[in-house]
């Protein structure tokens, strides 16, 4: 069969039927504008009460709140209880949260950081330096953090309100701030975990926090039910009496419940690419695509090192030449998108370097680098590999299905395997069991740890979800990253990344084959979708309901 008559069959298979192309193809990620209708207050006040009903694109998590990683959906919803020191608005510029100033030393080596006063966790205890201290130390250090603090010398409470925190080496500014503001460095209660287990604590299932919303109750496999917090620190806010996060389990639910308003804010794109414009053509859901400055999306294949043909690098590079990433663009995600470079994405405004080695989509020159390494064809196959789809997004499985037949026309023959979440984590991450894999990742403007830890030495923790789990091991790769957590110089760091760039592009353990465009879809009376940079973490304390 040739690849032409497979890609009519899979154009078929994407589309669910509609003809390529019922959506203009996107050249980038604000061509289809905000719908401020959805977001903006104008001069109205914020209304009190009511209760607001959100999900997003993917499923249930495995826990409400996962130190150190889990994904997407357990940083929704533990954000909304547990609080950050800072945040990223949708302007890239750090707010305060629970920390009001961080100040560098002269010397970039320490950092005074003065907190909020008369913030209370939800069980009435104060929120003070010790619990900042103990984050510092005992959760963001030695679990979520990485080698962001690997430097991290020491956490001391100067008084009540202010932490010092005293690094071995130069931190910058930004890569600090970030960090603080980053999607795994929660604040945790001192007095509810010190000397208990963080990762295994049954509190990350029923969380205590200082956020807008309380833990209410957890229906396994349909809702988390939030309840308002009447002592938050958040002037007269949260506005909503109720917040449900609850998760339909495919994607046509989801569309379904938009339209009956049984859903009212589904992130992340919550309904396939395919249905977007018919929705907001009804005139009750309005599209934003704004609030993913500091999330972008990203689908990966990821190879595994430990196998006997892909962990070389010749073989992955000619696999990329058998990938089309215009017909994938186009055909799975209907151009709402743009086909990746590197792990550095083209919305990243600060670091992002066109100068990369890419590889287009070219069949005879895959063949080509096969034959030279040595692979060449008997029996009408080069070899075998186990193809992983991770199934959370009905894309990946789609995109799985082109992958076979793409590397299958190359003469690598394919095992292909979609699978559901859970079995998903525990493959890729946990058993390493793949020699292929599908999988997504978000990457935020600043690339340390989240991006470069799919790609250093100590990313590679076993069982840690979204992290290195092909086993590559450069040490050169280490230099780099390790140089990036220490240069000051603005625009020295920024070749350094640059640098990265290039040799993740050239190594390719792990690919980024299209930047997703991401969006929010919301019912026409949602006031304040979108405030920061990153929007399913965000606390929705300023969120309210119109008439």
């Amino acid at each position: 069969m040739t690849i032409n008559k497979k890609r009519r069959q899979l154009i078929t298979l994407a589309a669910g039927g509609a003809a390529l192309g019922v959506a203009a193809k996107v050249g980038g990620f604000n061509l289809l504008g905000s719908a401020l209708a959805a977001t903006e207050t104008g001069t109205a006040a914020p209304k009190r009460g009511g209760t607001l009903v959100i999900s997003w694109g993917g499923l249930e998590p495995q826990s409400l709140y996962v130190p150190g990683g889990g994904g997407s959906a357990p940083f929704q919803t533990s954000t909304k209880i547990l609080e950050r020191l800072l945040k990223l608005d949708e302007q890239l510029v750090f707010q305060p949260a629970l920390a009001e100033e961080v100040t560098p030393a002269a010397d970039f080596k320490s950092y005074t950081i003065r907190l909020r006063k008369n913030v209370s966790w939800h069980d009435g205890k104060p929120f003070t330096a010790d619990d900042v201290v103990f984050n510092a130390i005992e959760h963001w250090k030695a679990i979520s953090a990485g080698i962001a603090l690997k430097a991290l010398e020491k956490a001391e409470a100067i008084d009540p309100h202010t932490v010092k925190l005293t690094f071995s080496v130069p931190v910058p500014a930004f890569f600090l701030k970030s960090t603080l503001a980053g999607q795994y460095q929660l604040v945790l209660p001192k007095h509810l975990y010190q000397g208990q287990p963080i990762i295994t604590n049954p509190l990350n299932n029923r969380p205590v926090g200082t956020g807008p919303w309380k833990y209410g109750n957890w229906v396994r496999g349909s809702y988390v039910e939030y309840q308002r917090n009447e002592k938050y620190w958040g002037a007269c806010q949260p506005y909503l009496n109720k917040l449900i996060v609850r998760w339909w389990g495919d994607a046509a639910s989801r569309t379904a419940a938009l339209e009956t308003g049984e859903l009212q804010v589904g992130y992340s794109n919550p309904v396939p690419a395919r249905d977007v414009d018919r929705l907001v053509k009804s005139g009750n859901i309005v599209l934003d695509t704004r609030g993913y400055e500091n999330s972008a999306w990203t689908v990966t294949i990821e190879f595994n090192q430990r196998r006997e043909q892909v962990k070389r690098r010749e073989v992955r590079q000619a696999i990329l030449h058998a990938i089309d990433r215009d017909f994938i663009l186009n055909t799975i995600y209907f151009g709402r998108g743009k086909p990746a470079i590197s792990p550095i994405f083209s919305s990243n405004s600060l670091f992002f370097t066109p100068d990369v080695p890419t590889y287009a989509f070219d069949p005879d020159k895959a063949k080509q680098l096969l034959d030279s390494a040595g692979l060449t064809e008997k029996d009408g196959k080069r070899f075998t590999v186990n193809l992983l789809a991770a199934a959370w997004f009905e894309e990946n499985a789609k995109l799985g299905q082109y992958l076979k037949q793409a590397l299958e026309d190359v003469g690598i023959a394919v095992n292909l395997d979609a699978v559901d979440r859970a079995t998903a984590l525990k493959r890729i991450y946990s058993d390493y069991n793949f020699d292929i894999a599908i999988s997504n990742f978000t990457a935020p403007i600043e690339p340390v740890p989240t991006v470069t830890q799919f790609f250093t030495s100590d990313g590679i923790v076993k069982g840690g979800a979204f992290r290195n789990a092909t086993g590559y091991q450069s040490a050169e790769m280490d230099k780099l990253v390790a140089a990036m957590t220490v240069e000051t110089d603005e625009a020295k760091r920024k070749e350094l990344v640059h640098q990265f760039a290039r040799l993740a592009s050239t190594d390719v353990p792990i690919v980024p084959l299209i930047e997703m465009q991401s969006y929010t879809l919301a019912r026409k009376n949602v006031r304040n979708v979108t405030t920061d940079a990153n929007v399913q973490g965000t606390a929705l304390n300023d969120i309210w309901l119109a008439e």
